[in-house]
């Protein structure tokens, strides 16, 4: 059973390879500077944000990166320009590829209401929240302001990636995460950790964790930003350091469900073995490795006997799966 569990967890290669008729999409949202020094480091990231959905042939927005001011001569402003591209999302229908949303600069929280600071009239926490609800399709926010810890809280849901910058409202000193996850997100192989030839979006939340601690080290500073995910939808979100490899390993004392699966299932620059699977096999492989995992964190209510007959036939199921896929398309089990 151990044998059998190892062969098909190592196959489990993650999602989001584009297809002909769906592509996913990149929203990068640079908001006011504050500084022509801040203006310099969020248009580098989000350049790297737009050279990295280039590679994957996603759809790439962008909102907040022109020279003029943040109202155009009609009077749209960019909290306009946001609603109105996210409504057009919304009437789009349903989608299978992912719509990525990087929120790039800084933010604000009185207390009460998280502010993502844009150019001309700030965007809310709540504001952000009605938006997305109408979208049918896979939904990533990466929110790498200062204070954007309450968007994770109010944006959590059903098959969504939320990561900010901080773990609350009240860490509202400038953010380094953005320059890390920016360089991280295309970062193969270095930032490829479980070494499957492409980047998730959990690899690149790790990675840039990781540079953001060690960036406070060296310079011998405290630490005023510390990064959360959530991708189950329960709101709470798990630090990077919670994490060995891409499996989270320590457990919240009330014994909330672990982040990191759906968000190793987002990948925005797949390898070309990802992009040869077809869009259902992709998808089937990514329930069963939900299943999977969910199964994995009932395992201490269970006795043994019980938690492997619930395992087992997934196990065979996820192998089935790849033993009907051709050679060419998904080459030699890593």
């Amino acid at each position: 059973m151990t044998i059998l569990l190892a062969i098909c967890l190592g196959l489990g290669v993650t999602t989001a390879a584009a297809t002909d008729d769906h592509r996913p999409a990149v929203l990068i949202v640079v908001g006011a500077p504050g500084s022509a020094v801040y203006e310099a480091r969020f248009r580098q990231w989000a350049n790297q944000w737009q050279a990295a959905a280039e590679k994957a042939k996603a759809e790439s927005i962008a909102i907040g990166l022109v020279h003029e001011p943040g109202t155009d001569t009609k009077g749209t402003t960019d909290h306009d320009r946001l609603q109105s591209i996210l409504a057009e999302k919304a009437k789009a229908g349903a989608g299978r590829e992912p719509l990525w949303i990087v929120l790039i600069g800084h933010g604000t929280y009185d207390g009460r209401e998280a502010k993502f600071n844009l150019r001309g009239p700030d965007v809310t926490d709540l504001e952000l929240f009605e938006w997305l609800k109408p979208l049918q399709r896979p939904i990533a926010v990466i929110n790498c302001a200062s204070a954007s810890g309450p968007f994770l809280n109010r944006l959590s849901g059903p098959d969504r990636v939320i990561i900010t910058a901080t773990r609350s409202g009240n860490e509202q000193n400038y953010a380094r995460f953005g320059q890390h996850i920016a360089e991280a997100i295309a970062d193969n192989p270095r930032a490829d950790l479980d070494k499957d030839g492409q980047v998730s979006l959990l690899e690149a939340y790790l990675t840039a964790g990781g540079r953001v601690e060690e960036s406070y080290r060296e310079q011998s500073q405290l630490a005023t930003e510390h990064a959360l995910l959530d991708d189950n939808g329960d709101k709470l979100g798990t630090p990077a350091a919670w994490f060995r490899g891409v499996r989270a390993t320590r457990r919240a004392k009330d014994g909330a469900p672990l982040d990191g699966i759906r968000a190793n299932q987002f990948v925005l620059i797949p390898s070309d073995r990802e992009r040869k699977l077809p869009a259902e096999v992709r998808q089937k492989r990514d329930q069963l490795e939900l299943s999977i995992a969910a199964l994995r964190d009932e395992k201490e209510k269970l006795t043994p006997d019980a938690y492997y007959r619930r395992l087992e036939p997934l196990l065979v199921e996820l192998a089935k799966l790849y033993r009907s896929i051709p050679a060419a398309s998904h080459g030699s089990p890593r």
